[in-house]
Formats: C-alpha cells, structure tokens, sequence
C-alpha cells in the first residue's frame, strides 16, 4: 500500500489524521522507502532488508566473470541462474573480464542459450589477448552473432549504462580481476552512487585451502591496480577471500544429486567440469594417453567438486547469515594481497563460516530445483 491509498483510505473513512499521525507515518515511509533512494546508507538498509525477505523481489545484478580460467565461475555462473527458496535474481547483464574476452563471451552465450536464459545480454570486457583458456574448447564452435539477445561489444559501456538507467540499485557480482569495473569506474564515476560491489577477493587471515597464513590471491594480484581502484571507490564494498571461498567443496551425497540430477543447467555444468578436468590432467601429464586421461578425469568428476571459490560471492548477494562478517579497513598491497589497515576505508569481509554444511545445501538445493 503507498502513501496516497493510505490517505485515500483515511479520507474515506471520515477523519483527519491528526498531525503527529502524519508525522509518524511520514518517518515511517521514509525508513522503509524504496531501493532508488539516493542515500546510500539508506538504500543499503534497504537492499539489505530486500535481500533476507523471501518475498522480495528479485535482486538486480550485474555478473561480471572471468569464466573460461577455473570452472568455479561456471558453477557460480549456474547458481546465479538457479531457482530455490530464497531471493532470486533479476540478471541485468553479465560482462566478460580479462584474457580473450569474446570467447568468454561464446562460453557465456553457448551457456545461457543451452539453459533457455537468452534474455540475459552479455558484454564483451576489455581484451586482453586473442589466445585460448582452459575449457573455451566447449564453446569454440559457437558464433556468438547467432546468439538470440543481446551482445554489447562495449561491455564496459554496458555496464555504466545498465547502472546509471536502472531506477533500483544494481548489485555488481563480481568474480574475477576486475579490469572492467575499474575501466568503468573511470568513465563514470557515478556508478558507485548507484551501486554496490560483492566481489570474491583477497586473503585475510588464511590463504589457499585454509592454510594459516594469507596468500596473494589470484583476483587479486592479476590486476592490482584496477583494485585498488575498486576498493577504493565510494560505495559498499563486500568481500569473500580465501578465508571462506577457499574450503568450499562439494562431497559425498551433496555432490552426487547435483551430479545426478541431469536437467540442463546441471548437464551444462558437469560437461564444462568434465573438460576442465580433462584439459587439466592432459597438460600435467604429458605421456598419458587420451583413454588414460578420460578414465582419471570421469573418476574425479564423479567423486567431488573442484573448490568452489566464486559460488560465495553469488550467496553473499542474497545473504549473510551464514558467514561471519567483519568490517575492517582493507589496503590492496601493490604485491598483491589484501591486509588489516585502520587507515583503509572499510570493507565487508566474510572471515568464517557460521555453518559451512548450511551453505553447502543452499547450494545443492538452488542447483536441483
């Protein structure tokens, strides 16, 4: 109900709100006033609150990946795509970042299309070679001018674009180094009073696989100044480092219903897995023979999951219930990592999980439903 039926209603009812009412209701409406509200401590209460209602509406998001280098951004990539109890997610655009940015593009067009989501435009980021990654082998083939929506060849530019005409605030996922969002930032600055980032970036307190020490993350380190950029623009800043994304592993039951449940978001994934894997193991072990290679790879993508960094950041941008956050004034160090510094403007960073096996079923759940 807005404020004119509210009014209408009293009106009709034959009385006059007496002017504390109105004064009440007037403080009322403004605490819970819509996303587009300009200020930005605000509109954060209020996206927050959005984001743990199940009956919001969806959120709106920006993806920006680096698909095509691990395969953890194909499984954040079909999270973000997923259904499931929860807020969903209204996919505004994704942009493809770092390396050969148009064959990322194909990975992204062939998977959208193969899932039956060509609403979803895909921007091209700013290129940096021409040559291959480890699994575009799936997507080589595809020409990306047959895709069914829309392809922006400028996906920096459409990305300020989507931002700066939305009328609610964007929330941009960010799963990879960042060369766009800094380019972007750069063209206009004023992105970042519409918008917040989620980005999964860093190391706190413990590096790869959990170790005791942080370690200069790859996110990181590939680009470093363009996050230093980022980190350093005015709007809220939400981070997964290694401390949470990097002890994220399906096993067991959990992995086989995602496995085994064969629709095509999950057929889609498993055949990108099974690549990756493969490509992996042949470039370790040069003398195998293809069989040999087929025969390990299937037995890995059978048992579990490779470690599913990026999937965090796609959770974070529905919740935090399940993490630990802290905010703490965060310095990118020009090597690379991500330290504790007072004088560092403050960022959201989720140190530790609550309850990781919580995390591990939203997961399986949003990826079978």
């Amino acid at each position: 109900m807005n404020r004119a039926e509210v009014l209408t209603n009293a009106q009709f009812r034959g009385f006059v709100l007496p002017l504390v009412v109105l004064g009440s209701l007037a403080l009322f409406l403004a605490t819970i006033g819509s996303c587009a509200t300009n200020d930005q401590s605000l509109r954060r209460e209020t996206l927050h609150s959005c984001k743990e209602q199940t009956k919001c509406k969806k959120i709106p998001v920006i993806f920006d990946t680096d698909i095509c280098d691990d395969i953890d951004d194909t499984w954040a990539l079909a999270l973000l795509l997923s259904a499931g109890e929860g807020p969903g997610f209204d996919v505004k655009l994704i942009t493809t970042e770092s390396g050969n940015t148009v064959a990322k593009a194909r990975m992204v067009a062939k998977f959208l299309e193969t899932v039956g989501r060509t609403d979803i435009p895909i921007g091209i980021g700013i290129q940096h070679h021409n040559g291959s990654h480890r699994y575009d082998v799936w997507a080589k083939d595809y020409d990306l001018s047959s895709y069914p929506g829309t392809i922006y060849q400028d996906g920096v530019q459409a990305l300020i674009d989507t931002i700066m005409k939305s009328q609610k605030p964007i929330t941009v996922i960010a799963i990879g180094p960042v060369p766009n969002i800094a380019a972007a930032l750069q063209r206009e600055p004023r992105i970042a009073e519409k918008a917040e980032f989620i980005g999964m970036h860093g190391s706190i307190r413990r590096g790869y696989g959990g170790r005791p020490k942080p370690d200069a993350e790859y996110n990181v380190k590939a680009f470093v100044k363009e996050l230093q950029k980022v980190f350093t623009a005015p709007w809220n800043v939400t981070i997964t480092p290694l401390d949470t994304c990097g002890i994220v592993q399906l096993k067991g039951e959990k992995y086989q219903k995602v496995l085994k449940k064969n629709n095509p978001l999950t057929r889609a994934l498993i055949e990108n897995y099974r690549i990756w894997k493969k490509q992996g193991i042949a470039e370790e072990n040069r003398d195998l023979s293809e069989a040999e290679v087929n025969k390990r790879a299937d037995e890995q993508v059978n048992t579990g999951s490779s470690t599913l960094f990026d999937t965090v950041a796609v959770y974070l941008a529905t919740s935090t219930e399940l993490v630990q956050m802290e905010k703490l004034g965060i310095r990118v160090t020009n090597d690379g990592y991500t330290i504790i510094d007072d004088k560092a403007k403050t960022v959201n960073c989720a140190t530790k999980w609550k309850d990781l096996s919580a995390f591990e079923d939203f997961l399986v759940d949003r990826l079978t439903k």
